[in-house]
């Protein structure tokens, strides 16, 4: 972060001059990326705007129910300006959390529950390409994937063979399932 100053010199008369200094420090592109590139887990997520839940369901031919949930969770300012333009703005942060569920029998019928959290998958927004060679950034944003014992190291080596597989049929919506989030809707 580079702090800019800015002398102004203004003349009263010609033997008096006074100086100001303005100090202005560029704001960084998100506090959730270093100058490498490197994505980290938002502390503060869950105080965000919760925007939806997908249910993951088993793939166990002898169970029923969800075997996870996630969770996502945005900004409310990124919230905001989606309904508004339909487009996540630069610097937009998206937390999904990942978490596992169990299934049980209750009064009302067959339920899941989410039971300890899994990891947390992020993408932020990158409306300007600023991370040219990192493997963690492309198609406009950047992606990571965290497990639960490890919220410091990103298990992602390559967003294109990591997570855009599982994007594709999101592209058409910039890469994000945004029809399984009624908070964004207008």
């Amino acid at each position: 972060m580079k702090a800019i100053a800015l002398a102004v010199t203004i003349a009263a008369a010609p033997a008096a001059v006074a100086i100001a200094t303005v100090s202005h420090t560029a704001e960084p592109f998100s506090p959730y990326v270093d100058e490498k590139g490197n994505i980290t887990v938002p502390e503060d997520f869950r105080n965000w705007s919760f925007i939806g839940t997908w249910g993951v369901a088993t793939d166990e031919e002898d169970q029923v129910g969800s075997k996870g949930f996630h969770n996502v969770y945005v900004r409310p300012e990124t919230a905001a300006a989606f309904r508004s333009t339909g487009r996540f703005p630069d610097g937009a942060v998206v937390v999904k959390e990942l978490l596992k569920a169990a299934t049980d029998t209750m009064t009302t019928g067959e339920i899941s529950y989410a039971t300890e959290t899994d990891g947390w998958f992020i993408m932020i927004k990158d409306t300007k390409g600023r991370f040219k060679g990192n493997p963690l950034w492309g198609d406009g944003w950047g992606w990571a994937l965290f497990n639960a014992d490890n919220r410091a190291k990103t298990v992602t080596e390559d967003y294109q063979a990591d997570c855009l597989p599982c994007h594709v049929p999101a592209k058409q919506d910039d890469w994000i399932y945004v029809r399984g989030y009624p908070a964004l809707k207008k």
